[in-house]
């Protein structure tokens, strides 16, 4: 019977998720397929509404983007992209020091435990920093709300920001293939997928992006065009992804120690204010426009950015080089990092 419930709960999100996507197509929001079904998630899952995503809902959604983004590598994209490894080399460099500072930040504004304030600020994926913090004693609750918190934050206010500095098309890139050829896409599909399954069998975070984005990346790299995706594949995509993330705000999330959320939000405008201003230099060094080095360097996903700079017609493969880069950098290097500095703590408290 609970079962029964919660597909039909799942149905009716899936419907007003629909609906909130067209409303905010109407109103030309930026990211609207994404946007909307996320926070008409949140607000009824919130509200009360007992929603479990299932994990196939997210994937599905994540696997549509991933093989959306590899188009645009091209072989001229990939050969300029060469250019860009110092500076992505540079930009998780100051995505770790950002993170440590505003761990450093959050636990000074809400006395919560060094441990649990480190993996909250982050810039890594939500489950990937939940699940290392809680194997060094960190509050995986405050550590989950943190990192909703600071993507909705990243989705709500740079998207917008962008689309009301009119920087749409300022940095255009095309995707290699753009017409549909279906039985190209079925193989595209097969491929991709296969390229998903293997790196979830590895235990790769975030498998279902960078496996299809993999694939899909050295097919079109190597002139293998299969066909493009269609526009409703991207959209359907987006819109499980917004459902996905939608979904973690539970009523018990609203109950979370208000002060701590409070000074989360606090933390995340530091992280995008100081994020700009890097962005800005990085931009003025190294050739980039402007907001597609805010869109590289900003404290969110690889999806939501990637998607963003994929809606805005800004430099699509550099924002999702920057942010696949430090996803990795960071899933392999945050932790012995924390093992690291806790252990020179220790040495200096003895000192």
């Amino acid at each position: 019977m609970l079962h029964a419930f919660t597909q039909r709960s799942l149905l009716l999100v899936l419907v007003a998720a629909w609906l909130a996507a067209l409303f905010c197509s109407w109103l030309d929001t930026p990211l609207p397929w994404m946007v909307g079904p996320l926070f008409v998630t949140a607000v009824l899952r919130m509200g009360g509404l007992p929603l479990s995503c299932p994990v196939q809902l997210r994937e599905a959604g994540q696997w549509a983007i991933g093989a959306a983004l590899g188009l645009y590598f091209t072989p001229p994209v990939v050969a300029a992209l060469g250019t860009y490894v110092g500076y992505i080399g540079a930009g998780v460099v100051y995505a770790i020091v950002l993170g440590a500072v505003c761990g450093w930040v959050l636990h000074r504004m809400t006395g919560i435990d060094r441990t649990t304030a480190f993996f909250a600020m982050a810039v890594g994926g939500a489950s990937e920093m939940a699940a290392q913090g809680e194997r060094h004693g960190a509050r995986v609750d405050r550590v989950a709300a943190a990192h909703s918190l600071r993507i909705l934050l990243v989705v709500a206010l740079i998207p917008f920001g962008f689309k009301f500095a009119a920087v749409h098309g300022a940095d255009p890139f095309e995707p290699g293939v753009q017409a549909v050829y279906y039985p190209g896409l079925a193989l595209l599909i097969v491929l991709t997928s296969a390229g998903s399954l293997l790196l979830k069998r590895l235990d790769t975070p975030n498998a279902w992006v960078i496996g299809p984005l993999l694939v899909s990346g050295a097919l079109t790299a190597t002139h293998h065009e299969l066909s493009a995706l269609p526009g409703w594949i991207v959209h359907w995509g987006q819109l499980f992804i917004g459902v996905s993330l939608g979904a973690r705000f539970s009523p018990e999330f609203l109950r979370t120690a208000p002060r701590f959320l409070g000074c989360v939000v606090v933390c995340t405008l530091l992280a995008i204010g100081l994020g700009i201003g890097f962005a800005l230099a990085l931009a003025a060094t190294g050739g980039m426009h402007p907001a597609t080095a805010i869109l590289a360097t900003a404290p969110g996903g690889v999806a939501e950015m990637s998607l963003t700079a994929r809606n805005l017609n800004l430099g699509v493969p550099i924002v999702t080089a920057f942010h696949v880069t430090r996803m990795a950098a960071l899933v392999l290097t945050i932790e012995p990092l924390f093992r690291h500095v806790r252990a020179w703590r220790g040495r200096k408290k003895k000192e």
